[in-house]
């Protein structure tokens, strides 16, 4: 395996914290800063993390694939605090936090992905040289 540079792993280190942070602000939150008053407190800080453990097994373990399709997941979470902003003044600054916590999580996957990606030698194919292989295969027959 191709070793991490220094940046790399403080893309990493960043990567990692904000989306534990997010995972751990989310079910204090739903746990016990704002419950929701008719659900048990538990169950629902239970659901808003199932999405965020899903990748964390693979960010965990520095995959830049995951860091990348992590962020499909985000932006759940980035539409639920623009939505708290916009409708909520009692929730305002859980929603703020949560919007920073998101937010650099989105940034951190991204940046990481992609340095790595490039330490490792993945990158995507540009689309012309995509359909120029799709050519020659298909002509191929």
């Amino acid at each position: 395996m191709t070793v991490m540079q220094k940046k790399t792993r403080l893309l990493r280190y960043f990567a990692v914290s904000a989306n534990l942070g997010l995972l751990a602000w989310v079910i204090l939150w739903q746990a016990s800063l704002s419950p929701h008053p008719h659900i048990n407190p538990m169950a629902m800080a239970a659901v808003w993390a199932l999405p965020l453990l899903l990748p964390l097994k693979g960010i965990l373990a520095g995959k830049p694939y995951t860091h990348a399709w992590a962020n499909f997941i985000l932006m759940f979470y980035f539409l639920h605090a623009l939505t708290i902003l916009w409708v909520d003044d009692g929730e305002r600054w859980l929603a703020l936090v949560e919007l920073a916590l998101t937010t650099s999580a989105f940034i951190a996957n991204i940046l990481f992905a992609r340095h790595r990606g490039r330490e490792l030698g993945l990158k995507l194919k540009k689309l012309s040289q995509v359909e120029k292989e799709e050519k020659a295969q298909h002509e191929g027959r």
